[in-house]
């Protein structure tokens, strides 16, 4: 069993580090929180050494309590992102409401004057729900950051308008840095409390501006999950763990 043990924690290590180069390789070393598979690549060799060495030195009692603290930490670890984990999965399958009054379609990065992948991915779900829904208005919510040539708000609406999406049904939100200002700022177009509101973000994302938005007083929300990386689906489930924690650890302050 201690075999086992080792063996897996070498294993679980090297694939956190290939998986590590792989997401950075695809999507860039600016990729947010991608030094979270470094640090648990260290955290399972750090383990499997230390199993190594307390197996060889059965009378040194640090060694062998290191390694039942690192499983218990791992334990702990564990069943946070099967709980939180399981939330985020379900809600990518979310089936959003027809003829809402508005989707607020979330900003992502913008390259340049053209938009990333993911925020592509939320524009075509974006024009697929507004030619079934055609009273629909839909609210384009991200603002411009320090690398991007214009706002990402600006940018869903010419990608919207050059996929015959009338621009009289578009209404710009180009302020908000964050998912909560988003639903923030776009709440300037709407009364939150009787208006039926979708959300369209990528799917990993949906359970979190699910949460955040009904923590804003949007009393009728739907989700609308667009596709995502199929590759990218282990970081980003991951990194929108983190992020479920953090509101939940500010929302508790």
């Amino acid at each position: 069993m201690k075999h086992v043990l080792q063996t897996g924690c070498l294993a679980l290590g090297i694939l956190c580090f290939l998986y590590y180069i792989g997401i950075t390789a695809y999507a860039g070393v600016r990729t947010s929180f991608s030094w979270l598979w470094v640090l648990a690549g260290f955290f399972f060799l750090l383990l499997w050494r230390l199993q190594i060495r307390a197996a060889a030195n059965p009378e040194i009692a640090a060694l062998r309590y290191a390694v039942r603290g690192l499983f218990v930490l791992l334990i702990v670890a564990v069943a946070v992102i099967v709980l939180v984990g399981s939330r985020i999965v379900a809600a990518m399958h979310a089936q959003p409401e027809a003829g809402l009054d508005y989707v607020i379609v979330l900003g992502a990065q913008v390259r340049g004057e053209l938009p990333s992948r993911a925020l592509r991915r939320r524009l075509d779900r974006a024009a697929e729900y507004a030619r079934e829904n055609p009273d629909t208005r839909l609210i384009l919510s991200g603002g411009q950051g320090p690398d991007e040539g214009i706002s990402e708000a600006e940018c869903m609406r010419r990608y919207l308008t050059e996929k015959g999406i009338e621009e009289g049904r578009l209404l710009l939100e180009d302020k908000s840095t964050s998912t909560r200002e988003n639903l923030e700022f776009s709440a300037q177009f709407l009364d939150p409390r009787t208006a039926r509101v979708g959300v369209l973000t990528n799917n990993f994302h949906v359970y979190r501006a699910m949460m955040l938005a009904r923590s804003q007083g949007y009393a009728h929300i739907s989700g609308i999950p667009a596709l995502a990386d199929p590759g990218m689906q282990p970081h980003n489930v991951l990194r929108e763990i983190c992020g479920v924690l953090a509101e939940w650890a500010v929302d508790a302050l």
